[in-house]
C-alpha cells in the first residue's frame, strides 16, 4: 500500500497548498510517482494538484462521502510511491453534526487513514508558541500522528533559533523552515484560488514552489514519515445521469468534482465536452450537464453566445439539462453583475441571480428531490459556496434543501420541464 501524508495546518492561509504544491513538484522531478488528495470539498485545488505531479487529484470528504466510496478512491494511488493529501481549514475544523464519518474535517482522515500529519504553522508573530500550537493540534485528537512541523513565514535566523526552539520543546521534528521573504504567492479572487488553467503562469509557479520547499525542508525526512494507509476498496459504482454527458468545459464552466468524472466513466458513460463560451452548442447526448464556475466573469460573452443559447434550447426540447451553481445561474432568464448591469442568459430557468449585493452562501447540503429529476438520484449530498443572491424564482422548487446541521435552506433549486438546477455541487449520491 502507498505511504501518505497529510499537510494541515492550524488555519486557513497557513501556507499548506504552496507546501502541497512544493513538496509534490520537488518529489515528482526526482522521479516518484506522487498522487494528491484533497479534503473536504474544495474544488480548485485538485486541479493544482494535477499540475504538479500529472496526475489527477480528488477530493475524499468524511461529511459527504461514504467511506466505502473514499475507499474505492484510494484505488487511484495504485502505481504510485507517495500519498499527500491537502487539508482544509484548520485540522480540527468541520461543521457541528457528523455526516458520513466524521464532521469534515482533516482529523477525519487522518485518523480513518493513518496518514500521519505534517503541520504548516504560519510563525508570524510568534516564535517557541509555534510548539504549542503544534503541541495543542496533536493533544486535541490522541487517534492522529503528527509527523512533524513546517515552519512558514520565517523571518530571520534569530526567529528560526526560537520556533524550532519551541516545537523541539514540544517533542516534534522540525522539517524545515520557510522563509517571509519568499516570493511565490498563490493569486486568489472572491472563490478563493484563481483556477489552474487560468494562471498565466503555472508551470513557473510550480517550479518556483518546488524550488522553494526543496532549499528549505528536509524532503528525506519528509518521504520516510509517510505511512501506508488502509487497503483500497473496489471503486464504489457512481450511476451516470446519463449513457453520453454533454459537459460544458471552458473557463466559466470548469467546477466538477473528479470523483464524479471518473465515476461516471468507470460506469461506460462517455463525455463529451463543449464551449459555451466558444458559442458552441451542445452535441447530441442523453443528458447536457452545465457545471459550475465563473459565468459572472464571463457574462457579456455568454449574453452574446445565440449559438450555444438556441442549441441549448432545441436540446432540452428532447432531453434533461441539468446545471451546478455557476451552470444554474447560466441557465436562468438573467445575471447581474457586480456593477448592477443585467445580461440575458440562457432563459430555460426563470432564474434570476445578483452578485450586485454579494453574500456567501457556504456549506454543505443535503437534498432531497421534490419529484423524480431526470439524471438526478432521489437524495445527494454536496456543497456549497456562492456569492451570488436570488433576485427571482418562479420556477418549480427542485428538492428539499437542508443545511450540514439540519436546517432548511432557501436556495432549492429549481426545474421546469426538462431542465433542473442547483445551488450546491453534487459529492454522492445519499440513502
Amino acid at each position: 500500500m502507498t505511504p501518505g501524508l497529510i499537510i494541515s495546518a492550524p488555519a486557513s492561509g497557513s501556507g499548506k497548498t504552496l507546501v502541497t504544491l512544493g513538496l509534490a513538484r520537488a518529489f515528482t522531478a526526482r522521479g516518484l510517482a506522487v498522487q494528491c488528495f484533497k479534503s473536504g470539498p474544495d474544488y480548485i485545488d485538485p486541479a493544482f494538484h494535477r499540475a504538479a505531479t500529472g496526475r489527477a487529484s480528488y477530493n475524499l470528504d468524511s461529511w459527504a462521502m461514504p467511506w466505502p466510496m473514499a475507499q474505492g478512491l484510494l484505488r487511484q494511488a495504485d502505481g504510485a510511491g507517495l500519498i499527500l493529501a491537502e487539508g482544509s481549514m484548520g485540522l480540527h475544523d468541520g461543521v457541528a453534526l457528523a455526516g458520513a464519518w466524521g464532521n469534515g474535517a482533516s482529523a477525519d482522515l487522518a485518523a480513518r487513514t493513518g496518514w500521519p500529519v505534517v503541520l504548516v504553522i504560519d510563525s508570524s508573530g510568534q516564535a517557541q508558541t509555534a510548539g504549542a500550537v503544534a503541541q495543542g493540534l496533536r493533544a486535541f485528537r490522541p487517534d492522529l500522528r503528527v509527523a512533524g512541523v513546517i515552519l512558514n513565514k520565517i523571518g530571520s535566523p534569530r526567529h528560526e533559533r526560537l520556533a524550532r526552539q519551541g516545537v523541539e520543546q514540544a517533542g516534534l521534528v522540525c522539517f524545515g523552515c520557510l522563509p517571509r521573504a519568499a516570493t511565490v504567492t498563490m493569486p486568489e479572487r472572491h472563490l478563493g484560488l484563481v483556477q489552474a488553467e487560468e494562471h498565466p503562469a503555472l508551470e513557473a509557479l510550480m517550479q518556483a514552489a518546488a524550488t522553494l520547499v526543496g532549499a528549505h525542508l528536509d524532503l528525506d525526512a519528509i518521504a520516510a514519515a509517510a505511512r501506508p494507509g488502509p487497503a483500497p476498496a473496489p471503486a464504489l459504482r457512481i450511476t451516470p445521469p446519463g449513457q453520453r454527458i454533454a459537459l460544458a468545459r471552458d473557463a466559466a464552466f470548469s467546477f466538477v468534482y473528479p470523483h464524479l468524472l471518473s465515476g461516471w466513466r468507470a460506469a461506460g458513460a462517455e463525455i463529451v465536452t463543449f464551449s459555451p463560451l466558444a458559442d458552441e452548442p451542445p452535441p447530441q447526448a442523453d443528458i447536457c450537464w452545465l457545471p459550475g464556475g465563473y459565468p459572472e466573469l464571463h457574462a457579456e460573452a455568454l449574453a452574446q453566445a445565440d449559438r450555444f443559447r438556441a442549441g441549448l434550447h432545441a436540446f432540452a426540447e428532447q432531453a434533461p439539462v441539468h446545471g451546478e451553481c455557476g451552470g444554474y445561474m447560466a441557465l436562468g432568464e438573467g445575471l447581474i453583475d457586480q456593477s448592477g448591469r443585467r445580461h440575458r442568459m440562457a432563459g430555460l430557468l426563470g432564474l434570476v441571480s445578483s452578485f450586485e449585493r454579494r453574500r456567501m452562501h457556504l456549506g454543505y447540503r443535503r437534498a432531497e428531490c421534490l419529484a423524480p429529476a431526470p439524471g438526478l438520484p432521489a437524495r445527494m449530498a454536496g456543497h456549497e459556496f456562492h456569492y451570488s443572491g436570488i433576485v427571482e424564482q418562479p420556477d418549480t422548487p427542485l428538492a428539499r434543501v437542508t443545511d450540514a446541521e439540519g436546517a432548511l435552506v432557501a436556495e432549492t433549486g429549481s426545474r421546469r420541464g426538462r431542465v433542473s438546477g442547483t445551488f450546491f455541487h453534487m459529492i454522492a449520491e445519499t440513502a
